[in-house]
Order: C-alpha cells, then structure tokens, then sequence
C-alpha cells in the first residue's frame, strides 16, 4: 500500500486521495526538464502537483498546473499552498481542451500524460483515466500544445519506449519536432523503459543522451541519478 505522503527535502507530497502516487517518471521528468529562460511553464495534468513544484523548486517561472481529476485537483492545492512557492504556481481544475487563457503561451510545457494504448483498462476509472488515453488522447495534447506553446518555446514529455516513438511520429504532424531523447533503463542490462522527449518548433537533428537508474541491486542507485535528483530525495 502506498503511503499516504512522500517527503521531499523541500515539500511533501499528500496523495491518498489521488488516483497515481509519486513515482519515478515524474520525479525524471521534474529533475530534467530543460527551465533555462522559461518564464511561463504549464504542467499538463499535474496529479498531485509533484512536477509543478520540482520546477518551482528549479527556477523562477510562474507555473500554471491544470488537472481535470477533482480529487487530485483538490490535493495538489493543498501540497502547493503548503509550499513555499504557492505564489508562483497556479493551478486550475480544467482538462487541456477547457483551458482557454487569453493572449497567454508559455515557453516551456510539460506533461507526464496517460499512455496505454488498446490495453486491459484499470477497473479504478480515475486511475483508468490517469493512465489510458481516455480523457486526453494524443491528438487533443498535440492540439492543446500547438495552440498554448510560445513560438520558441518547448514540449517535454515522458513516455514508454514504444509510445514515445509513436508520439514522436505524431508530433511532427503537428510541427513540433523532437529535438533531444533521454533514453532510462532501470538497470545496465536493461532494454529502454522511458524516454524523456522534448519538441520544438524548429526542425534540427534529435540529441540523444542515457540515463540508467540503478547500477546492478534494487535500489542501489547510479550516480548519474543521484545526481540529477539529488535536491529533492531526501536520500541522497
């Protein structure tokens, strides 16, 4: 059973009442995100909150967090008004398609989204909807994001190996184009579980970089991933 709160050096995390706990993909995702020169981010589906507070940990940015879910919606105001960034993050009970802010794009959008394609449904229909592409499909982030995003600005999402090589395909479509790839495995011998992507407007050749998260035994932990979540891991 999850606990009910996850402590970070800096905030703590409620979440016995979300549908998704803390886990590694959006710490990943929080620690990497490339803020440099952001000054508006959107954090699409926040959950929690988790991410959207990484980034006001990280950098200067105002932040809006939208999250559709009431529950979680409800516990991530609570997580961010315990915070010591509350003023810089505002987050809005709205699904991406409702979200309409006037003359409002932001320079750096992030997104850990639902991403189980044609597979067994989660009988728990608000995990269901976290997790399959249910309440958001591809297309309505694709969408949401050409319509929010500044012209220079930037997507990053995280996403499964195979998904993330579609949705690189379907992004381009789109006119946003992959420009960097973090490949994750869990362990050396690994195959490639995660890919952290980020987009751009301008076409250019994809970057590529790797991270590995433990070196050999559970939970003995590489350096390269200390490293990146070190400021907030209690642990490290």
């Amino acid at each position: 059973m999850s606990n009910s709160y996850f402590n970070f050096k800096q905030f703590t995390i409620r979440q016995d009442r979300c549908a998704f706990k803390v886990g590694t993909d959006g710490v990943l995702l929080g620690a990497s995100a490339d803020t440099d020169g952001a000054d508006r981010i959107l954090d699409i589906g926040t959950g929690t909150g988790l991410i959207a507070l990484m980034l006001a940990q990280r950098c200067q940015a105002q932040i809006t967090a939208i999250e559709p879910d009431k529950d979680s919606f409800e516990q991530a105001c609570m997580n961010i008004a315990d915070s010591k960034w509350q003023g810089r993050i505002n987050i809005l009970n709205s699904s991406l398609q409702d979200f309409n802010p006037e003359n409002l794009q932001f320079d750096l959008i992030v997104s850990n989204p639902p991403y189980f394609r044609d597979s067994l449904k989660n009988p728990d229909p608000a995990k269901a909807a976290s997790r399959h592409n249910l309440s958001l499909t591809v297309n309505e982030l694709l969408k949401g994001v050409t319509r929010l995003l500044a012209e220079d600005g930037k997507l990053q999402v995280i996403l499964p190996y195979a998904e993330g090589n579609i949705f690189i395909a379907e992004a381009s479509v789109y006119g946003l184009f992959c420009i960097n790839k973090i490949k994750i495995k869990s362990l050396p011998e690994s195959v490639i579980r995660r890919l952290i992507l980020t987009f751009s407007r301008t076409r250019q050749e994809a970057t590529e970089q790797s991270l590995t998260i433990e070196s050999g035994r559970r939970h003995d932990f590489t350096d390269e991933y200390k490293n990146l979540t070190k400021d907030f891991y209690l642990k490290f």
